[in-house]
C-alpha cells in the first residue's frame, strides 16, 4: 500500500483548469472519506468484539488495559487499512511513502522544530480557549477527557497505556491526517484551506468541544510543521511530546492538575 517513492515532497497541484465546484467536491469527499473510515474502523472492532463473545471468548478473564490497547492497535491498523489500502485494492490509487512524508529518517531539524511548535501550540490553544470561553456560554474549559484507560495499577498497564497514547497515536493519527489527508488535499486546494480542512475534522473526531478547540490548535501547528519541514517527523515528535505530558498529568501526577486550576 505505502511505496517508496525517490521524488522529493513538492505540492502537485491540480491543473489551474479545475473548477472551485470541482475542488470542493474533492475537499468535502476527502474529509468525508477519512471521517467515515475512522468510523467504520470502530464498528469492524465492535462487531468483532461482539461475535467473539457470541462464540464465549473470556473477554472478563483479559486485564482491561491490555484489551483497550489491542483495541486502540486494531482500530488504527483498520482505519489505515480502509483510508489508504481500499483506495489502491480498488481504484489503483497508490499512497507512496513521499506522499505521507515519511520517506526518510528523521533529522535534527524535525527534532528541534517539534519544541518550538509546543510552545505556539500552547499560546494558540490557550487563545482559543479562552476565546471559546468568553464568547460562548455553554463551553466547559474543564470537561474532562475519557482516553480509554480507567484504572492502571502495575508497571506493565502504565508501559501499555503510555505505548499506545504516546506513541501508536501519534503515529497514526499523523499519518492518517497530516500525512494522507493533508497530503491529498493541498494539491487542489490552497495550503491554508487544506491545513483548516483538516483540523477541523481532527478536532472533531476528538469529541469533546473543549478537546476538539485544544487538538484543532495542536493540527494547525502540526501540519505547519509538515509543510514547512516536508516530512512528518517533526509533527509526530511534537503530538508525541504533548501526549506524553498529557500522560504524566493524567496518570502519573494527577495532582498537578489541581496545582494548574484545571
Amino acid at each position: 500500500m505505502l511505496q517508496k517513492s525517490s521524488s522529493s515532497d513538492k505540492i502537485a497541484m491540480a491543473s489551474p483548469a479545475m473548477s472551485w465546484k470541482r475542488r470542493t467536491v474533492l475537499l468535502i469527499a476527502l474529509l468525508a472519506w477519512v471521517f467515515v473510515s475512522f468510523a467504520m474502523a470502530q464498528v469492524v472492532i465492535v462487531a468483532l468484539i461482539w461475535l467473539l463473545k457470541l462464540i464465549h471468548v473470556p473477554f472478563g478473564a483479559i486485564d482491561p488495559t491490555v484489551l483497550e490497547t489491542a483495541i486502540a492497535a486494531l482500530i488504527y491498523i483498520v482505519t489505515l487499512g480502509l483510508v489508504i489500502g481500499l483506495p489502491w485494492l480498488l481504484k489503483k490509487r497508490k499512497t507512496t511513502l513521499n506522499d505521507v512524508g515519511l520517506d526518510r529518517l528523521p533529522t535534527w531539524t524535525d527534532v528541534l522544530m517539534a519544541p518550538a511548535g509546543l510552545v505556539i501550540y500552547f499560546v494558540l490553544s490557550a487563545s482559543l480557549t479562552f476565546l471559546a470561553t468568553s464568547f460562548l456560554p455553554w463551553f466547559n474549559a474543564s470537561q474532562p477527557q475519557d482516553t480509554g484507560f480507567s484504572q492502571l495499577n502495575f508497571g506493565y498497564e502504565y508501559f501499555l497505556a503510555f505505548i499506545t497514547l504516546v506513541v501508536i497515536a501519534p503515529v497514526a493519527e499523523e499519518t492518517i491526517f497530516r500525512g494522507y489527508l493533508l497530503g491529498k488535499l493541498r494539491k487542489f486546494v490552497p495550503v491554508w484551506v487544506a491545513i483548516l480542512a483538516t483540523s477541523v475534522l481532527f478536532g472533531a473526531v476528538h469529541g469533546a468541544w473543549n478537546l476538539a478547540i485544544d487538538t484543532f490548535a495542536l493540527s494547525v501547528v502540526m501540519s505547519l510543521l509538515r509543510q514547512n519541514t516536508g516530512s512528518l517527523w517533526a509533527s509526530i515528535l511534537l503530538h508525541m511530546t504533548k501526549n506524553g505530558i498529557a500522560f504524566y498529568i493524567l496518570f502519573i501526577n494527577p495532582t498537578l492538575l489541581h496545582t494548574l486550576g484545571a
